[in-house]
C-alpha cells in the first residue's frame, strides 16, 4: 500500500513533473526531490532551475563565475552560496536561497557618506575579511551621515525587503551611543523611521576580541583591555530602540527598516544613517556597506 502512490506518481511525465515544481519555490523543489526516484528526476531538470534564476541578473565582475557552463541548477547554488561582485566591484550580489530573490550590498564606496574623502575625518581602509577592498573607517565627525540608494528594477518584484548597516567598532571608539541615531528607509512616498544604535555594549563579546579584522586593533594589549574596560557600560534601556546583532562571518548588523518592492515598481530605495543635531564628536565606526536582503517572517 504504501508504494501504491509512489508508482501513480511514476506514472507522470517528467515535463509535467517539472512544469509543476517550476511554479513552486527553490525550497519547494528541495522538498519534493525527496519524495520519489520520479520527483528527484523532474526536481533536477534545467527547465525547473531555469525558472528559479533571474533572467535579468546584473553583470558580474570578471571571474565570478567558472568559464566552463554550468547546469542551471549549479548556476542557482554557486548565485546562492554567497555574495559575487558586480561588474564595477562596488556592489555585490547574491539569491536568497529558499525564494530565489536578488539580494545586494552597496559597499561604503558606493554611499554618500558626508565627508567621506576628507582624511581628516574618514580614512578608506583594506578589508581582509569582505569581498569589497576598501571600507571607510571614521576618525572624527560631529555630523554623522551616511545614504544608499538601489534601484528598484534590480530587486525581485513582490518582495519585502530589510536594509541593514554591515560594519564593525574599533577600539579607540567613542560617541557612538549617545546621541541615538535615526534610521530611514524610504521607496516613492513610503518611509519608515527608526531609532537605532550602532554601539550596543550587550552585544559584543567579553573583552572586546572580535570585533575588528587583526590589523586593526591597537598594537598594545593594554591599550585594548583599558580601552574597553572605560566603555563597558550598558546603553539604558529604552522602547523602540534598534541596536546591532553580531553576524556569522565576525561583522555587526544593524537593520536599518523595510520596504515592499512591487510588482512594476519603478524609482529608488533610499536608505539613511544619521546623527546630526546632537553635535558630539564621533569616532570608530567601521563601514563595510549596506545590505539590502530579503526580509525573513518571524
Amino acid at each position: 500500500m504504501e508504494g501504491a502512490p509512489t508508482s501513480e506518481i511514476a506514472r507522470l511525465p517528467e515535463d509535467l513533473l517539472s512544469a509543476s515544481i517550476s511554479r513552486t519555490t527553490p525550497r519547494d523543489a528541495y522538498r519534493v526531490a525527496v519524495v520519489s526516484r520520479a520527483f528527484h528526476t523532474a526536481a533536477d531538470t534545467d527547465a525547473v532551475w531555469a525558472s528559479f534564476v533571474p533572467h535579468d541578473l546584473p553583470p558580474l565582475a570578471d571571474g565570478e563565475l567558472p568559464p566552463a557552463p554550468l547546469s542551471k541548477k549549479d548556476l542557482f547554488l554557486l548565485l546562492s552560496a554567497g555574495p559575487l561582485l558586480l561588474s564595477d566591484r562596488l556592489m555585490s550580489m547574491w539569491l536568497d536561497r529558499e525564494s530565489g530573490s536578488k539580494c545586494y550590498m552597496l559597499s561604503a564606496r558606493a554611499l554618500y557618506i558626508v565627508w567621506g574623502d576628507t582624511p581628516q575625518y574618514w580614512r578608506w581602509i583594506p578589508l581582509t575579511d569582505s569581498r569589497f577592498a576598501e571600507g571607510a573607517e571614521l576618525k572624527d565627525v560631529c555630523w554623522l551621515e551616511i545614504r544608499g540608494r538601489i534601484n528598484t528594477k534590480m530587486l525581485s518584484p513582490n518582495s519585502n525587503y530589510a536594509a541593514y548597516m554591515v560594519f564593525k567598532i574599533a577600539d579607540d571608539f567613542y560617541g557612538l551611543d549617545r546621541p541615538l541615531q535615526e534610521a530611514s528607509v524610504s521607496l516613492g512616498g513610503r518611509e519608515s523611521r527608526r531609532k537605532v544604535c550602532v554601539q550596543s555594549y550587550d552585544n559584543e563579546d567579553e573583552g572586546g576580541t572580535g570585533q575588528v579584522p587583526a590589523n586593526y586593533l591597537p598594537i598594545s594589549p593594554l591599550m585594548q583591555r583599558t580601552t574597553r574596560r572605560r566603555n563597558s557600560r550598558l546603553v539604558p534601556d529604552e522602547e523602540n530602540v534598534t541596536v546591532p546583532q553580531r553576524r556569522a562571518d565576525g561583522w555587526m548588523e544593524l537593520e536599518m527598516g523595510e520596504f515592499f518592492n512591487e510588482e512594476g515598481e519603478d524609482g529608488e530605495a533610499c536608505i539613511s544613517l544619521t546623527e546630526t543635531i546632537g553635535g558630539k564628536w564621533k569616532r570608530g565606526l567601521i563601514v563595510q556597506g549596506i545590505e539590502i536582503r530579503l526580509k525573513k517572517s518571524g
